[in-house]
């Protein structure tokens, strides 16, 4: 039986919901962002409680088949942008690539997406770059052109001009102010 669950966003979300359903007494067997696979659970154990608990921890069960596909979505462009996990071939387009991993048309996820949170997936994919770059510039140990080499920019001048765009500041006026002011990755592009 899968799971789908929202606000899964890194290694340390995975573990903590691995251990809520582990301390219910349920099998874990995968877990991956924004979704766990779960053997039998136990009769003391309901739907509700599960809820509750993921709850406590900021964690969304979640039921809703559409709800389900945009989660699977904002996971795959996560996966890709914040924790290198290049599943996508660098020739292949994210609009095929999305296709490919989710079963349904483009045109289907994109207009879902958009219905649901508000913004197209390009503009999701786009903040999660700005955020991640963000990242970067805290740390100080790549040059802009690698950054933007990294995140798949075509050069640091697109990356700069829509760092800029988002932001108000160009990286390096980012970078000099000292204000990092950075975002929860499961709020990044304004996700409800």
């Amino acid at each position: 039986m899968k799971l789908f669950i929202k606000h899964m966003v890194c290694g340390r979300c995975k573990r903590v919901v691995r251990d809520i359903l582990e301390e219910l007494g349920i099998e874990v067997r995968k877990v991956e962002l924004g979704e766990i696979e779960i053997g039998e659970v136990p009769e003391t154990v309901s739907v509700e409680m599960i809820r509750q608990l993921l709850a406590e921890n900021d964690f969304e069960l979640l039921e809703d088949r559409k709800l389900v596909l945009v989660e699977q979505i904002k996971a795959l462009i996560v996966n890709e942008v914040h924790h290198n996990r290049r599943e996508r071939p660098e020739h292949q387009n994210l609009s095929d690539f999305l296709t490919q991993k989710m079963g349904y048309d483009y045109s289907y996820l994109s207009h879902l997406f958009s219905a649901i949170e508000g913004l197209t997936i390009e503009k999701f994919v786009i903040a999660q770059k700005i955020e991640k770059v963000k990242e970067y510039l805290l740390y100080g140990e790549l040059t802009l052109s690698e950054i933007s080499w990294r995140l798949g920019y075509s050069s640091a001048q697109h990356l700069s001009n829509q760092f800029k765009q988002v932001v108000g500041l160009t990286p390096g006026d980012f970078k000099r102010t000292g204000l990092v002011y950075r975002t929860e990755i499961d709020k990044v592009g304004g996700s409800k």
